[in-house]
C-alpha cells in the first residue's frame, strides 16, 4: 500500500504556504505531524486539517478561533462541531456583511472625490 502521508516539503507545496507557516501552525498545535527523526510527515488528517484551516483563514477567522474548533470535534464529536461551526459562522457572516457595507460606502466617497477632483483639473 503506497504511503498516503505527504513530507514537510510536500505539504508546503500542496497548501501554497511557507515553512515558516506549516512550522507555526505545528507550534500551535493546529497540526501534529508524525515525526521520524528530524522528518515530519502529514497524514489525510492533517491535510484535511490544514484545508480547513486554510479555509477559515480565508473568511477572516483567527487562528485561535480555528484551534477551538478543530479541537470541538476531537473533544466532543461531529455534531458539536457542526454547531458550533454554525454559530461562528453566524457571526462572521455579520462582521464581513458589516465590512462590506463599510466598503460600497468607502468606495462610493473615494470615486465622488476622484471625479471632483478630476472635473477641477480637467
Amino acid at each position: 500500500m503506497p504511503d498516503k502521508r505527504l513530507s514537510f516539503k510536500e505539504m508546503c507545496a500542496k497548501f501554497d504556504v511557507t515553512p515558516r507557516t506549516l512550522r507555526y501552525y505545528e507550534y500551535i498545535e493546529l497540526l501534529q505531524p508524525e515525526k521520524e527523526g528530524r522528518s515530519r510527515f502529514y497524514t489525510p488528517r492533517e491535510v484535511a486539517r490544514m484545508t480547513l484551516i486554510l479555509r477559515g483563514r480565508r473568511w477572516g477567522f483567527c487562528l485561535e478561533e480555528i484551534r477551538q474548533w478543530l479541537e470541538i470535534y476531537e473533544k466532543q464529536g461531529t455534531e458539536a462541531q457542526m454547531q458550533a461551526w454554525v454559530d461562528m459562522a453566524d457571526r462572521q457572516l455579520k462582521v464581513l456583511t458589516e465590512q462590506q457595507a463599510q466598503l460600497v460606502q468607502a468606495i462610493a466617497e473615494l470615486r465622488e472625490t476622484r471625479d471632483k477632483v478630476a472635473r477641477e483639473i480637467g
